[in-house]
Order: C-alpha cells, then structure tokens, then sequence
C-alpha cells in the first residue's frame, strides 16, 4: 500500500499539474503551434490523473476527490467518548464540596441568637437563605430501612424540633398551614399573612416555647406548639393599692396539638407531602377545672367534620390540602419548605414516633412550683 509520504508527493503532483478552473473555460484565441502544446499539456494531465486514481485505489479512495476529503476528515482529531463523559461529569461536581457540618453551625448560630429567626434582621434572613441553598443543592442521598407498607420513609420518622423559620413559627402547623391553603388570590394571600402578623402581635404577651413535630411511618404528622402566658401580668390591675407595675410568677401553660395526615405525592418521592388537616386541641393546660374539660374528647375541633359540612353546603369551598416540601435532609437536619417558600428548619431530637404525654402537668398555674422554689430558696422547712 501506499505510504502516507508517497500519497502526499501525489497530491502535490496532482495540484501542480492541474489546470486552473480559468484556463479550462475560458476561451483562447491560438495559433496551431499553441494549440498543439496545449493538446499535450492536457493529454499529460490526464495521463497523471489516471495515475493518481490509480494510487489511490490502492490506499481505498475511489477518486481523487474522496481521497482529499478522506485526509480534511482525518485530519479532525477523534474524541474518545469514555473521556468526553469523563469531562462531562467532573463539570457536574462541585469544583469544592461544601462543609455541611460548618453551614448548619452558621444557621444554628444565627436561629439561636434570633429566637429561631423571630428577630432575625433581613440581612442575617439573606444570609441564612444562601446558606440553606447551598445545603438543598448538595441534598445527601438516603436510605429508606422502612418496609414497603411504610407510608413514610425511616430518615424523616422520628421527632423533630422548630430550631429556624422565615415565617411566624405557629405558621409550621398544619391547621395555619391549611389556612394558607385556602386563598386562592394573591389577594387573599396578603390578607392572610396580615391576619397572621396581627395574631401574633396581639398574643406578644405569651412566651412560645418548644415547637415539635412527631411523624409516624404511618403518616401521621403531629405539631406540639408550647406556650406560656403570665396569669396575673399586672398586679396593679387587681390590687390598685399596690404601687408595683410587674406581675407576679405565675403562668398559664399549655400546648397547641394539631394532627394531620402527610401524604407523599408520588411512591418515587416520599419527601413532598400533601396535608389532610385531622384535628386540633389544647394539653397539657395548668388550669384548675379547665383542664378537666380541656381533656375530653369533645373538645378537640375535628377539622374534617368541618371542612365536609361546609363542603355539603358551599359549592365553591375546596378541602385545603397543603404542601410540605423537604427540600434538605440528613441524620442531624431537616429542611421543609411550604407552597410559598416559607422556610422551616427542624433538628432531630430522636428516632421516637411517640407524641408527648401532657399528663402530668399539675393544673395548679404553677403554685406548687412556685411554693416548692421559695421554700428552697428563703424558708427552707423541710418535713
């Protein structure tokens, strides 16, 4: 076969014997002498063509012409296709991986010294929000260890606690989030969300405590909503006597306890979830007598009840049926977001499914404690 020096040679010999596309077309006046030359010229360019085809139906080039354009495409270096996707997955990696321990350290550190983002400036929300899309876009892979029965997945079972919000942190209950869902307006929308900063603003008295949900693997998900008011905040109300503007230390205590079914929205991802809100009640109330009726059954508001007679009865009422989307998960954290972006960041207390017992909370308004603490501190008689 023809080496590639020999078929280079040809080719050169091709384009020097060649004629130019002008010299073939255009027409020459000659004389007879010139038009003999120029009969041979063009005998030999042929007899070299023909040379050339020949050489080149040796190498596997039927002519001249797919021969050159054999060489222009040789010439375009081959790309491996394992290497090219090589390169297209190391473009799709980070060019560093995030510490997911350092991040959720900085928004810990900002939920706390915030009240769980209650008093959060909007420069300290920026900030949190870029943090918290730089743990979503690096979203760790989990296992599910639950049985297929599970309506849940095993990694979001367990007992978790409101440690950060973007929103009012009463909003991460079902009940206000079924509320939210109700709005079909923007309109609507931006009444709601005033109506929310208006019953905060109006309960600025109480103290929230711990905001907790329980999720089962059956998927029932339950918020325990902690709160405390002061019983007498102002002596001066009710003893006019008395020159002493504060209250005294006692308080009203008891839990919001609203329960809901979390439904995934589709078997591929059980991490988004649609809400059938349940019911709602108050534990867990320090209250003498109060408590007793607090207890029973008939003073549970049973939502579904509700939401079937108003839809009997309104032909334009809709069950609410919220979205929760977890958009962040791992054994420590656990990032939710609702229909309008509402940020809730939740820490994991345990693996328990079990709601809290509000049993043995005395109805007393904390006197007992309050006795039982001067004793210890000032008296100290002891039986």
């Amino acid at each position: 076969m023809t080496s590639m020096k020999t078929t280079a040679a040809l080719l050169a010999l091709y384009a020097a014997v060649e004629p130019s596309a002008a010299f073939m077309t255009a027409p020459v006046r000659t004389s007879s002498a010139t038009s003999t030359s120029l009969q041979q010229t063009k005998d030999n360019y042929e007899f070299q063509r023909k040379l050339l085809e020949t050489q080149f139906a040796i190498s596997g080039a039927a002519t001249v012409e797919d021969h050159i354009e054999e060489q222009e495409q040789s010439s375009t270096p081959s790309i491996d296709a394992t290497a090219f996707q090589n390169f297209l997955d190391e473009q799709e990696q980070p060019s560093t991986p995030i510490d997911a321990t350092a991040i959720q350290n900085s928004i810990l550190r900002v939920a706390a010294s915030t009240d769980r983002g209650q008093y959060a400036s909007a420069s300290q929300k920026e900030s949190v929000a870029s943090l918290v899309e730089s743990l979503e876009s690096n979203k760790p892979k989990q296992t599910d260890t639950f049985s297929s029965s599970a309506t849940l997945p095993s990694y979001l079972a367990g007992t978790w606690e409101l440690t950060y919000s973007t929103n009012q942190l009463f909003r991460s209950s079902p009940f206000f989030l079924a509320g939210r869902s109700t709005c079909k307006t923007q309109a609507e929308v931006d009444q709601y969300n005033w109506f929310c900063e208006m019953h905060r603003a109006a309960l600025a008295i109480s103290t929230i405590g711990v905001v907790r949900q329980v999720i089962s693997r059956d998927g029932k998900l339950t918020n325990e909503f902690e709160v405390k008011v002061g019983a007498v905040p102002f002596v001066s109300d009710f003893l006019p006597f008395v020159k002493y503007s504060g209250g005294l230390p006692l308080t009203v205590d008891g839990a919001i306890v609203s329960t809901a079914d979390a439904t995934p929205m589709s078997m591929e991802n059980k991490d988004d979830w649609q809400l059938y809100m349940d019911t709602v009640e108050i534990k867990g109330s320090n209250i003498p007598i109060l408590r007793n009726l607090l207890d029973g059954d008939n003073s549970k508001l049973k939502s579904r009840d509700l939401s079937k007679l108003l839809e009997d009865n309104v032909d334009a009422y809709e069950v609410p049926r919220p979205v929760l989307r977890t958009t962040y998960v791992d054994s420590a954290l656990r990032i939710v977001r609702d229909e309008d972006d509402n940020i809730f960041i939740y820490s994991r207390v345990s693996d328990s499914e079990e709601v809290t017992d509000y049993s043995n909370v005395m109805a007393d308004l904390g006197v007992a404690s309050l006795l039982e603490g001067f004793n210890d501190a000032v008296s100290k008689i002891y039986l």
